[in-house]
């Protein structure tokens, strides 16, 4: 998608020219990280990882037709040899935004990024050319390849940015400067990695520090219903304006409740009018998730009208995030299984509670990662929420964190066979073929580690319904 001669490339990344007979050739294809994708016109990125180097598919890649390769080393074919490529990466996607000068909108968040990174693209793209990340690119290699991605037509480039420890952001915003940044909540998502939710809040913090001034058009856009994230107003040369369901929040939701199939409806209110939305989404959760992106389209000129028809249009674009589908024979299976911490999960049960009403409803739930010394007592949580709102089975899946979602049930009050405990994927399958009832409502959720959309495959392809189907939009 980008247009550069690869004299320009070289300059961007601080390489050096290997077997390159012409440094004006261009590139004006896509950049890829897997050669089976690179194509005419294209720039192949050679990363060595675990288990394949990519330097070894160097040549197929200019084979398929990539002009050069960006790699740390020669490689027999026209290189751009550099100390890191994943640097390099970064470099040449923030000479590539600098250039266009679109219009950066940066998500971050303990939960919601992506769904809520779906639901903007969608608001932004009836306004103008829009590029977003497919799925959960939000690291140090997939927030580069998503920028590289926009073109001179390119007029919102929306990103997600996710942390893994403080600095992560900061470097993020430093590749692709966002104009307009947007923090969604402080959870306990990766609790163990950081030390506490104050820790949390001081990475996430990185984005509205990262901003622009007011005066340059910086804007901060903070939930006002998190007070740590609404603290992150003084940290910001930014304007702020929040969202959420406080009554001082400028773009806010009221009047919110469920439909008789889970999904929320509610009164978007907007400095400039306000209008009815019911979200094709599941669950109360996405409630705040379209606020922000409410709030973001509100501030870069569409109407409160235009932005509640574009919502209750919306979509989820993502695969696995509270993606249902009913079989022919009236189960319902809710696959959310492509990752999983505390807030995520207690939603996901809530939204299952609101789905099942007057019909039978299992949680076939796994571990939730990377909780540190909060895992036992989040783990246990989750399994006594999950007795209180009255869920009719309770499948926990895996070892250790497994027991322990099962032993919350049962000391919450949950008896017999309300709650079991089984080994892995295979076990929870080959028991709810024996025991799920035509219009059961089965939500399959866990950290992505676990594996559990295999569950969620396996019961649609016993139904009829192809693995994947069902509420999912297309691009």
């Amino acid at each position: 998608m980008i247009d550069l001669s690869l004299a320009e490339i070289t300059a961007a990344v601080s390489g050096r020219p290997h077997d390159i007979p012409d440094l004006g050739a261009r590139v004006t294809g896509s950049v890829e990280i897997d050669s089976r994708k690179a194509g005419p016109g294209g720039l192949f990125a050679a990363f060595a990882g675990e288990h394949v180097d990519g330097h070894d598919y160097a040549r197929q890649a200019v084979e398929r037709g990539a002009v050069a390769v960006l790699a740390a080393r020669p490689v027999g074919v026209p290189a751009i040899v550099v100390d890191d490529v994943t640097a390099a990466l970064g470099a040449l996607a923030r000479e590539v935004v600098r250039r266009l000068g679109t219009t950066v909108v940066a998500l971050t968040g303990s939960a919601g990024k992506t769904s809520t990174k779906d639901l903007l693209a969608q608001l932004l793209q009836r306004i103008g050319p829009t590029v977003w990340p497919p799925g959960s690119l939000n690291n140090e290699i997939g927030l580069p390849l998503t920028a590289l991605r926009a073109e001179a037509t390119t007029r919102h480039l929306v990103l997600e940015m996710g942390a893994r420890g403080k600095g992560h952001i900061r470097y993020l915003a430093e590749l692709t400067p966002p104009r307009i940044g947007v923090v969604l909540n402080v959870g306990t998502a990766h609790v163990g990695e950081f030390g506490g939710k104050e820790q949390i809040a001081e990475a996430k913090g990185e984005l509205p520090e990262a901003l622009p001034p007011a005066a340059e058009g910086g804007l901060a856009v903070l939930n006002a219903d998190d007070p740590l994230v609404r603290a992150m107003a003084g940290r910001t040369r930014a304007r702020t304006v929040l969202f959420g369901e406080s009554a001082d929040a400028a773009v806010r939701a009221e009047d919110v409740r469920l439909t008789d199939t889970g999904q929320p409806a509610f009164t978007l209110r907007t400095p400039t009018g306000c209008s009815a939305v019911t979200l094709r989404l599941y669950g109360e959760h996405h409630v705040s998730n379209a606020l922000a992106a409410a709030a973001v389209a509100h501030e870069l000129g569409m109407p409160a009208d235009e932005i509640a028809t574009a919502l209750s249009e919306a979509g989820q674009l993502s695969r696995w995030r509270m993606e249902v589908t009913e079989r022919p024979d009236g189960v319902t299976v809710v696959n959310d299984a492509y990752n999983a911490n505390p807030d995520s999960v207690r939603a996901a049960l809530r939204a299952l509670a609101a789905m099942g009403k007057g019909r039978r409803t299992w949680a076939v739930l796994g571990e939730m990662a990377e909780l540190g010394e909060e895992s036992l007592a989040e783990h246990d949580a989750v399994g006594r929420l999950a007795v209180r709102l009255n869920v009719s089975k309770l499948v926990a899946v895996g070892g250790r964190e497994a027991a322990w979602l099962d032993m919350g049930a049962k000391n919450e009050g949950s008896w017999g066979e309300e709650s079991v405990h089984v080994s892995d994927a295979r076990a929870a399958v080959d028991l709810m073929r024996r025991e799920l009832r035509p219009g059961d409502v089965v939500l399959v959720k866990a950290s992505r580690s676990v594996g559990l959309e295999r569950v969620a495959q396996e019961l649609l392809a016993d139904g009829g319904a192809a693995a994947g189907e069902g509420e999912v939009a297309g691009r």
